[in-house]
């Protein structure tokens, strides 16, 4: 096995594991001019064409580098704005006007992003040179099942995507930041925790008690990274059951980070028109007000917060998890390496 270097492990880490899907931004972010956005590590441009279909380049043109979402989309391509070099939506560069016939014309040299747009969000394939097709995009049921209804809540906040990841992976903090909270103000303070195994991953659960306050998490790979988890409500929260959480996160850069939860309910006829309106216009703000408390904490964490940690058994969920990531960065490292390919 040809071995790779801890810097190449932390610079993949943080820019986000390849060979599957990213959530990138809300739908209606992106429109027939050019909009450009860093994620997972590349700056991209992100565009539609005339009948609304969406499509992702790095956003580097391949004449001199410049970004060509300060051009002008034409189509399923990009005309860059420095030197007019059109490249269309497999980064392929089809024209090059002040050189017809140059050698730049027909290559491909600007990595394109398959794309997907699902329940309101766009997500785009980020593989690696060994990896070019992308697997199907399987969500969990809460967002693909017509038993449910949910509301995608998206945001950006400072800090490493990995800090979030944690937190959800954290259920105990529940009981105290969140202790104020009309859905989790109720069960002990003190659990036990135990790890039982899933088709797509892990569940991280406390023992003894469920359907009580912030009980258990759940990691997913589906073709995407995903965290789950379920929080009980009380009767002044309307009708359909547990209230079911379904989140991302996406690497911005060092210091930034693409998160969205989906808030769900099993809900369906008359129910399903009372909860949404109940929550558009009584339960969303308290969602906001919790989350805004995960990210008042985690954007105070000093960069290298958990390089200084001491943990302890209430943390062998997200413990668990950092080993899963990291272990796929190192696989995915070892096959370039031994394929002879690029490695970061």
């Amino acid at each position: 096995m040809s071995a790779v270097s801890e810097t190449a492990i932390e610079t993949l880490l943080g820019n986000g594991a390849r060979n599957q899907w990213y959530m990138i931004c809300p739908s209606h972010f992106v429109t027939e001019k050019p909009l450009s956005l860093r994620r997972c590590g590349y700056r991209m441009v992100f565009w539609r064409d005339n009948a609304g279909a969406a499509f992702a380049l790095e956003d580097r043109c391949p004449h001199r580098g410049v970004p060509l979402s300060c051009g002008i989309a034409m189509g399923d391509r990009i005309s860059c704005g420095y030197h007019g070099v059109q490249v269309d939506s497999r980064g392929v560069a089809v024209r090059v006007p002040g050189a017809p016939g140059s050698k730049l014309e027909g290559s491909r040299h600007t990595k394109a992003f398959p794309l997907r747009e699902r329940n309101g969000l766009i997500f785009a394939y980020v593989g690696d040179e060994l990896h070019a097709e992308p697997p199907a995009l399987e969500l969990p049921e809460e967002l693909t099942s017509p038993e449910f209804s949910s509301f995608p809540c998206y945001a950006e906040w400072n800090g490493d995507y990995r800090y979030v990841i944690d937190n959800v992976m954290d259920p105990m903090h529940g009981t105290f930041l969140h202790k104020q909270s009309h859905s989790m103000s109720f069960g002990d303070a003190k659990a036990t925790f135990r790890i039982r195994e899933t088709p797509t991953g892990f569940v991280f659960e406390k023992e003894g008690q469920r359907n009580v306050n912030f009980d258990w998490t759940e990691y997913g790979h589906s073709g995407a990274f995903w965290l789950r988890l379920e929080i009980p409500y009380p009767k002044t929260g309307g009708p359909g059951g547990n209230f079911h959480i379904v989140g991302m996160m996406t690497p911005i850069g060092p210091n930034a980070t693409a998160i969205v939860f989906w808030r769900c309910r099993k809900v369906s006829d008359w129910q399903r028109d009372t909860w949404r309106f109940l929550y558009k216009n009584r339960l969303e703000a308290r969602h906001w007000h919790v989350l805004e408390q995960d990210r008042l904490m985690l954007e105070q964490c000093d960069a290298d917060a958990n390089g200084r940690e001491n943990l302890y058994a209430h943390d062998m969920g997200l413990v668990r998890l950092r080993r899963v990531l990291r272990n796929q960065v190192v696989e995915q490292l070892t096959a370039l390496a031994e394929a002879g390919r690029h490695v970061a």
